[in-house]
């Protein structure tokens, strides 16, 4: 375990001014609440917070940031309050510790729906103070460098926890070393073979080919003082997990790859950044469409770098980054570069990026996202992403996710924009709008008024704000569509009962319900089939819709059945009490009721053993037995309306309604009906046939697939 005095003097490094008293203080105070406690691997537990503030040292970050570190573990495991740590370390440090324990206490690795909803927790307690994520990123860091203490099974939900949600973080906050290290310790948790493989690899490599990295480090080093640039050059090779990935994403091997190792150049000023690229572009044949421009085009979290590849030593491609010493800074520490000190003072580091402008850029595009699916799929695109430049006709900058598309495009302008896109010109020329943009090209929207998002847009959107938005207004379209809907189906319900769907009824049965948006949601609920007619009819007159006491139960509706052997109507012929029927017996489910001339019963010719005779009880049976209508209507005003009217006067209710093709002349539309029985329906079709603007009907039944094997 490091000792206090070892750990103020790597803060004294690089801040002479720190004040060395209230860090041995915070020391002692830690190392007195964990007394007793233990790690997995044996070792004091309070090792574990000192290597977390040694890891912080590192970026240089400022005292409050390192006293959290050494603190980060006392309100959760010890018995100190956050009142004691307020009174000792001040607010400051109380409410950072805090933070940090609040995030620890998020279990990430949960089921989807409760990771998105810790996702915003977790941006939220970001968004009042960075550095609270910046000791939980070296407090997982610690924690995977010593994960080997661990039961195998934690060790794997670490990990795969680690791989999601904190190495890409790392990433897009700008401190991409952290990244790859904690990707590269998940990897070794993950796949252990995998990554011992690309390590047997290299080290074949580097017999075969000798220290590749020293000969190019050393001809890049005199092609620069050929050129008169002062710079330090650096190599080293990537990451086994890096390379792994490139493996997987082009489905290459490990001798087809060929950047493999990266180079840094850290020139003087800006204006040698651009010298050293010259003087590497006319040494080493440059690979096209490998450079990037981030001096330029910053990216959001403040990283500035040339990217270029070239073609070094025997046709071997390396990958070269190019930069000033500040812009180095920044991309080894990212956003926790606004903390950073250097010499006693705050480093003014003309790169470093507002934290609370990156946080707030970062999570205003996904307060909106009412799904929580939704949101953790924008979280986790946004923090993978790289970004391409694209201009306006006016020359204007707009920076995308690669992979971004005119859509994405249109909605990164204004959402209005968005909605009214029609087409798109990318240099000129119209294109698809699912057309991948590319850095530096110029795009024009083409927008048309009554122009609304369509659905298929949601395939190719990429960006959270863009796909976001378009889910939004079609959920404002769908509404409408389906509280108008829901008038029908309502009404038709409650003709069934001889009632009205009046505005009370349908509010009385919202409340009920328990709806908070009263009878519009309720509505909307009935056209979208959230809920069911007669749900909604039983909330107002559960007297009108009980079961008559003489009725079958559909319990007990099939006669032929083994004593407790339970049954299931078969989805593909929905058959219907009156119809001859079949039984297939299948393994833990039951019995599956077809009707005798379903197609689906080819599958089972050769299972003779599986088949059961059946037939339906000769009793009344009540209207719970679903069948679906294929049903082609004309497009006028009033025609859907009759024909719900029409299958409510047949006391059948309807339960789900579905527009398959809407064209100007004719809609065709799936009706669900509850039946009682054969009869019902055969009465039910004659009178909807009779219809002069119902083109066509027919009962919907599944078509055997060809070669589709029996369960």
């Amino acid at each position: 375990m490091i000792a206090a005095d070892d750990l103020i003097a790597l803060v004294r490094n690089y801040n002479p001014k720190t004040n060395a008293a209230r860090i041995q203080s915070a020391y002692d105070f830690g190392l007195k609440m964990h007394e007793g406690q233990l790690r997995h691997s044996g070792e004091p537990y309070f090792s574990h917070p000192v290597a977390v503030a040694a890891i912080l040292t590192e970026q240089r970050l400022d005292d409050a940031t390192i006293i959290t570190a050494l603190l980060h573990d006392t309100i959760e495991d010890t018995k100190a309050s956050y009142s004691q740590v307020a009174e000792r370390f001040g607010d400051e440090v109380a409410m950072l510790v805090d933070g940090v324990t609040k995030l620890t206490n998020l279990q990430l690795s949960s089921r989807e729906t409760k990771q998105a909803e810790n996702f915003r927790k977790l941006f939220m307690a970001m968004s009042k103070d960075l550095r609270v994520i910046l000791v939980k990123l070296a407090d997982r860091l610690h924690n995977m460098r010593t994960i080997r203490s661990m039961r195998a099974d934690k060790q794997v939900q670490k990990a795969r926890e680690t791989m999601d949600i904190y190495a890409p973080l790392a990433g897009r906050m700008g401190m991409q070393w952290m990244r790859e290290e904690l990707e590269d310790l998940s990897f070794r948790v993950l796949n252990p073979e995998g990554r011992q493989s690309i390590i047997r690899r290299f080290i074949m490599l580097q017999r075969e080919t000798g220290d590749v990295i020293h000969r190019i480090t050393g001809d890049m080093r005199f092609e620069l003082e050929k050129a008169g640039i002062e710079a330090e050059v650096f190599g080293r090779a990537k990451k086994p997990y890096s390379i792994w990935r490139k493996m997987q994403e082009k489905e290459q091997g490990f001798s087809r790859l060929s950047d493999i190792y990266g180079f840094r150049v850290i020139t003087g000023s800006e204006e040698d950044c651009y010298r050293a690229l010259g003087a590497i572009h006319q040494r080493w044949r440059a690979v096209p469409g490998r450079f990037k421009d981030y001096i330029s085009q910053p990216k959001s979290n403040g990283y500035r770098s040339i990217h270029t590849t070239v073609s070094g030593r025997d046709g071997k491609r390396v990958e070269v980054q190019i930069r000033t010493r500040p812009m180095h800074d920044v991309a080894e520490t990212g956003v926790a570069a606004h903390w950073s000190y250097r010499d006693g003072v705050r480093a003014e580091n003309p790169f470093a990026v507002d934290p609370a402008q990156w946080i707030a850029g970062l999570t205003e595009r996904f307060d909106a996202e009412e799904n929580h699916e939704d949101f953790l799929e924008a979280v986790k695109l946004e923090m993978y992403s790289d970004q391409v430049f694209c201009f306006t006709p006016k020359g204007d900058v707009v920076k995308l996710p690669r992979g971004a598309t005119p859509i994405d495009y249109a909605y990164a302008i204004h959402t209005r924009i968005g909605h009214a896109c029609v087409g798109a010109k990318v240099d000129g020329i119209r294109v698809p709008l699912w057309t991948r943009l590319k850095n530096g090209q110029s795009v024009d929207i083409i927008t048309a008024q009554g122009q609304t998002p369509q659905v298929s847009w949601l395939d190719i959107a990429t960006t959270g704000k863009a796909r976001t938005a378009i889910r939004r207004a079609l959920r404002e379209v769908d509404r409408e569509r389906f509280i108008k809907l829901g008038k029908e189906l309502a009404r038709s319900a409650f003709e069934h009962v001889g009632r009205k769907a009046t505005d009370k009824a349908l509010s009385t049965a919202a409340r009920y319900l328990r709806l908070a948006g009263g009878r519009e949601e309720l509505l909307a609920r009935l056209g979208s089939a959230e809920l069911t007619a007669h749900d909604v009819v039983q909330a107002v007159y559960p007297e009108l819709v009980a079961n008559d006491a003489d009725q079958i139960p559909p319990r007990r509706a099939v006669i032929g059945l083994q004593p407790g052997q339970s049954f299931s109507r078969a989805p593909c012929c929905q058959p219907l009490p009156g119809e001859r029927i079949i039984g297939i017996t299948h393994r833990g489910k039951g019995v599956e009721v077809h009707a005798i001339d379903c197609d689906m019963l080819g599958q089972y010719e050769n299972q003779p053993q599986r088949w059961i005779d059946l037939h339906w009880h000769s009793g009344t049976h009540p209207a719970v037995y679903g069948v679906r209508l294929d049903l082609t209507i004309g497009n006028d005003a009033g025609v859907l309306g009759r024909v719900c009217t029409l299958i409510g006067e047949k006391k059948a209710n309807i339960s789900n309604l579905e527009f398959v093709d809407r064209k100007p002349d004719y809609y065709r539309l799936m009706i669900d009906v509850e039946l009682r029985d054969a009869e019902q329906l055969h009465s039910l079709m004659l009178t909807l046939e009779a219809d002069s603007d119902v083109a066509a009907l027919e009962r919907h039944r599944e078509k055997a697939r060809v070669g589709a094997a029996a369960r």
